[in-house]
């Protein structure tokens, strides 16, 4: 078996010292681009893999980015986060960093979490997802000053671009208006809304781009708010289906969600209803199964761009808890099938 090439083996192929080896993997910014490119030829040719461990020893950093993982609680939606960690994973793997995945039932348990962590050095930053104005979790990441991003936009109180922390977030309201706008073109002006009841985040943004493309016409058309779910969906629409007055009203439906939308699907089957077209958000592996046009969230996108915000401008190391806030909204696409 092959010996794996070491740092010495590098400094001998770049003509350089191992310090200047160690300083182009460590601190880049300190090395002449001329022998950083040298360097980093070297390692490529040789196919040299820094010792995690031994690294970790000399530069008291894990370059690891602790991420949290909600409870399995099935549903259709619910492979999108999943999406998210395999890509920031893959992600961090091409840029040197490490991703170390934590689950935890609440948000005091994930700070617990977090702490144990970030004390132990296991971690140098963090990924938290679902946060809401005010979060402790970003207070708790703030006052220790550890680096973090969050996915999702820090809903329930002022103005989300004033947050003081970063986020990366999937522009919603631009999907359902292209969802809408296309509705309009391929089925008709009655273009109706499946959401979810009011809750001042993700799902008023989404209604908010389904009305700025009804313009005028939003007031008179017709729109249902259901808890997410097959069941409800499906119930709500075969009504609003079976009522002539309602059905003659409706060329298609936009939906706030695949789920959503797979109960619209069941409802038109029902009831006979299969020439109103339906539109879902997240292009779920249901959605495509079922052939069912959707708005694509592409979270390998949105783990990119925390990368992004949680990385120095060389993309391998990363940034300290001292850095500005920033914010970013990936914008999605419209799968037509």
């Amino acid at each position: 078996m092959a010996k794996a090439p070491t740092v010495e083996d590098v400094a001998r192929r770049a003509g350089v010292s191992r310090q200047t080896v160690s300083n182009v993997i460590n601190s880049p910014a300190i090395v002449r681009e001329e022998t950083r490119e040298r360097v980093q030829r070297a390692i490529d040719e040789l196919a040299y893999r820094p010792h995690v461990a031994a690294r970790s020893l000399r530069t008291r950093r894990s370059s690891t980015i602790g991420v949290h993982i909600d409870p399995f609680s099935g549903g259709i939606s619910g492979v999108i986060l999943d999406r998210f960690i395999h890509a920031l994973t893959e992600n961090a793997t091409e840029r040197g960093l490490r991703v170390l995945i934590y689950s935890a039932a609440s948000r005091e348990e994930e700070i617990t979490r977090l702490s144990d962590l970030v004390e132990g050095g296991e971690i140098d930053a963090a990924v938290i997802t679902g946060t809401a104005f005010g979060d402790p979790r970003a207070g708790w990441l703030d006052g220790r000053g550890v680096p973090y991003v969050a996915f999702g936009r820090p809903w329930g109180g002022g103005d989300v671009w004033e947050s003081g922390h970063s986020w990366v977030d999937v522009d919603g309201a631009a999907g359902t208006r292209a969802a809408t706008e296309y509705a309009l073109q391929a089925s008709g002006p009655g273009v109706a809304w499946l959401g979810w009841p009011a809750d001042a985040g993700t799902g008023d943004d989404r209604e908010r781009g389904w009305r700025e493309a009804m313009d005028a016409g939003a007031d008179s058309a017709p729109a249902y708010r259901v808890p997410d779910g097959v069941a409800a969906a499906r119930s709500v629409m075969t009504a609003a289906f079976t009522d002539p007055h309602t059905r003659s009203r409706i060329d298609a439906v936009v939906c706030a969600s695949d789920s959503l939308a797979v109960g619209a699907h069941l409802a038109a089957m029902d009831t006979g209803a299969t020439h109103i077209g339906l539109f879902g958000f997240d292009n779920t592996p249901v959605a495509e199964a079922l052939g069912l046009s959707s708005v694509e969230q592409s979270p390998e996108l949105v783990a990119a761009a925390a990368l992004d915000l949680l990385t120095d401008d060389s993309g391998r190391r990363i940034s300290t808890g001292e850095s500005p806030p920033e914010r970013m909204l990936v914008q999605p696409r419209l799968v037509v099938r």
